[in-house]
Formats: C-alpha cells, structure tokens, sequence
C-alpha cells in the first residue's frame, strides 16, 4: 500500500489533478494550535498523528476509479466531455414481437428496474485471483509446451500423438455380434487346438492394458542359412552315371581327400621334434662333468681392479661445459630447426607441382578402396552359405559316398545301400545353422558287469 499511496499523493501534487471532495475542516483545523508531542514512539504516533488528508486522498482517488475508471488528470478531452449538436432525429422504435408471431404497437423494450439496481456500476476492474492462475508443476509443464512447439515447427510429431493418429478409427455401423446360447446345436463348430483369431480391439486399448501381443522379431522370420533343405547329389552319384560325369566326382573327392591329408602332414611337422634338440651321448657326458673341472683362464678373465675403478669414476665425473660451447650448442639448435623450417616450406611449395600425381594416387585409393568393399560383400554373401560357428564344436562336413567303377552296379537290384538318412538329415541341419555340432555321448558304465552261470546252461555243459 505505501506505494501506491506514494505515487498517489505525486498525482495529486500535479497541477492538473482535481479534488471533488475537498476538505470541510481544513481551515479550522489550520488555525488550531498543534500540540507538541514526541513522536518518536508508536503509540504516540498512533494517537496523536493526523491523517484525514491522506484518507479523503485516497478516498477521493477511489471515488474517480470507480465512477471514471481512472484519475481526471490522466483522461483525455475526449473522454470527458462530448460535443452537443442539437435533439437527435427520431427513430422507429423496436416493438418486441410477441410470442404468437403477431405485431403489437407500443413501446421498445426496455431493461427492468431491478436488473438496473443489480447492474454493476463501478468501473473498477475486479482484483485478480492470483491463486487461480497457480498450477502445480507450471515450470515444468511450460517448459514441455516449449519443446513442443519447437519440435512441431521442425515437423516432428510426438510418439503418443502420432499413436493416436494412427489409430484404427471405431466401426460405428458394425453391431455387436449376439452371444448364442451353449446349448444350440445349431451353433458354428469351435476347435480349440485350431488356429487362434485375430484381436478384433483397438490396438490402442490392448496397447494400454497390456493385453497386446508381443510382436514377433522380423530376425525369426529369416532363414539361418540359404542352403536348401535336401541337396541334390552330382550327376556321377547315380547307380548308372555318365562316364565325365563320374570321373568328375572322383576328381572331387580326390582333392578333399588330399587336402585332409595335408592337414595330416602339417600337423605332423609342427609335432614333430628337431634332431639337434635330442641328447647325444657327448652332451650327456659334458652335463655331468659341468662344475667339476677348474677353468684354467680364470686369472685372465678377472678383470683388474685398478681399470674397475677408473671406469666407475668416469661414470660418475661429468665434464663442464664452458659458456662458449654453450653458445654455440644453441646456435646450432637455431640453425637446425630454420634449417627444417625451409625444407617444411619448400615441400609445401613443391606439392604444388605434383597435384596430377596426387590426383592419380587418390583416384587409385578410391578404386582399390570400392574394390575392397565389393570383396567384403562377396565375402559376406558367400559366408551365408557356410556354416557358423554356435558352440564349442567346429562342423566337419560328411565324407563323400563315392563308388569306384569297378564297383558300380549295372542295376537297382545289384545296387548295395551306402550311408544312412537319418545321419544325412542330421548333418544337414548342423550344416544350415539350426543346430549346433554335436559329438555322440560316451557311454561310461559305472558298475562292473558280473557274469553268472545260470543252473540250466551248467548242466548242458
């Protein structure tokens, strides 16, 4: 209050400001003798302190607010005071139309006399509610208004709007299906082990109750390997084969059997063990007399102690330098580095002449660098199609079943079986990723079998 009352009383010190209620008793009071009283206490201030010029002030002030809606001093002419240019022409009055729909001459209509007296009339604004502008959390929730408009006026849309974007709008015109009785016999046939229904919900409403189903990886949709499921055998496999077809096939497994047997020989070298490691006879004799005998030169290998003693101080005695050496260390560490300065500089200049030359060096990184990258892709494309390593095992492929010509069959009757399905299938999935390489369990007996003789075998023998 004390500044507005402040910056009242300025207002009213102003030239232009006019009092409608001007004091009654100013005079009186002005010739009445003030007593002198020590105000230097509140209660004395309190009772002896004259204020009447400060309330009608502010009542004066309060009585312009709501009649005007502000001070005189502060509103224009305009405002104020209106132009009279004579009676104003008349008008036709307004008659209300009754309810019935027929004219009726008589007076306009005109507001109640008791909506006027409960009319507002004070032109002072109502004060404002400061607690109802009060949210809880308004910092925050301002700020993520904030971020809001800054991401819709990039054109980012939230997640949960765009969900509710995409929502499935409601069928208005479907009705809801009419549950039949459990004992109609003429009621559709329902297989409970059969292929379940689709959710025929808003995916919204099982998204927020967590009835939704999870949804199933795109990576388990894909196949582990892109080998077929059986492989055809080579022409030359056949019971009756053409001749190129066939010596073809042995040439395959020619070459699988040498490089097993490469492997075999390279495994053989690296265990195999060096003839000059092995001990012969003298090294076995010159271990056993090591120590024994006395080295006769050890007089000449001990080294003197005078030498000894020269080096050591050496070591510890480091010469000083002069200043003149000093100089001229550091000039020549000056002339070193200007020296590198030049050279720095002068290959910089010289860049400039070799630009063809980088140009070539760049285009060939370029094609060695797009040659690389379409080798990984080869590389990868092919590695598709080979097994992958899922556990401690690594996979070994199954051994041909090749027939020589002196064993073909000139018929299916003569045809011998060779291999087995079950093992074929059972590789075959190792081979295309869907099981990992086993090796057959060892069968380990714990108990020891105990032979008998049974009472009818002894008595035949």
């Amino acid at each position: 209050m004390a500044p507005s009352r402040r910056t009242k009383r300025v207002v009213a010190s102003q030239p232009g400001f006019l009092n409608l209620k001007p004091s009654s008793g100013a005079a009186g009071l002005a010739s009445v003798r003030r007593k002198r009283v020590n105000k230097n206490k509140k209660k004395n201030w309190n009772k002896h302190s004259d204020i009447n010029d400060v309330t009608e002030f502010l009542e004066d002030v309060r009585h312009q607010e709501r009649t005007v809606g502000g001070l005189l001093s502060e509103k224009s002419d305009d405002h104020l005071f209106f132009l009279d240019v004579g009676q104003p022409k008349k008008t036709e009055q307004k008659v209300a139309e009754p309810v019935d729909g027929k004219k009726r001459k008589g007076k306009a209509v005109r507001p109640l006399r008791i909506d006027l007296i409960l009319q507002h009339d004070s032109l002072v604004p109502p004060p404002k509610d400061v607690l109802a502008y009060q949210q809880p959390n308004a910092k925050k929730l301002r700020r993520i208004a904030q971020k809001a408009e800054q991401l819709a006026a990039k054109g980012v849309v939230p997640r949960r709007q765009k969900q509710l974007l995409n929502r499935r709008p409601a069928d208005k015109t479907a009705k809801k299906a009419v549950t039949e009785a459990n004992n109609n016999p003429d009621r559709e046939y329902y297989d409970i082990w059969g292929q379940e229904s689709k959710d025929t919900a808003d995916p919204w409403y099982l998204q927020q109750t967590g009835k939704k189903r999870i949804k199933r990886p795109e990576k388990l949709n894909k196949k582990p390997s892109v080998l077929p499921a059986v492989e055809v055998i080579a022409p030359g496999g056949s019971y009756n084969p053409d001749f190129f077809s066939h010596q073809a096939l042995l040439q395959e497994a020619h070459e699988v059997e040498v490089k097993k047997q490469k492997e075999e020989d390279k495994i053989e070298r690296q265990l195999a063990v060096n003839k000059e490691h092995i001990a012969t006879e003298e090294t076995i004799l010159r271990e056993q007399v090591e120590g024994l005998v006395e080295e006769e030169n050890e007089e000449e290998a001990a080294p003197n102690e005078e030498e000894e003693g020269m080096a050591v101080g050496a070591i510890t005695v480091a010469e000083k330098k002069t200043e003149r050496q000093r100089k001229k260390e550091r000039a020549y560490k000056v002339k070193e580095q200007l020296r590198q300065a030049n050279r720095h500089q002068n290959d910089k200049r010289q860049q400039l002449f070799q630009l063809r030359s980088i140009k070539t060096s760049i285009k060939q990184e370029e094609q060695e660098t797009m040659a690389k990258q379409k080798q990984r892709k080869a590389n990868q494309e092919a590695q598709k199609a080979q097994p992958r390593r899922l556990g401690k095992l690594k996979f070994k492929a199954q051994d041909m079943e090749v027939q020589l010509s002196d064993e073909l069959a000139g018929s299916l009757r003569q045809l011998k079986p060779e291999g087995s399905v079950l093992k074929d299938r059972f590789k075959s999935l190792q081979k295309r990723n869907l099981i990992e390489p086993r090796e057959r369990a060892k069968f380990k007996r714990r108990l020891k079998l105990k032979y008998v003789e049974k009472r009818a075998f002894r008595e035949i023998t």
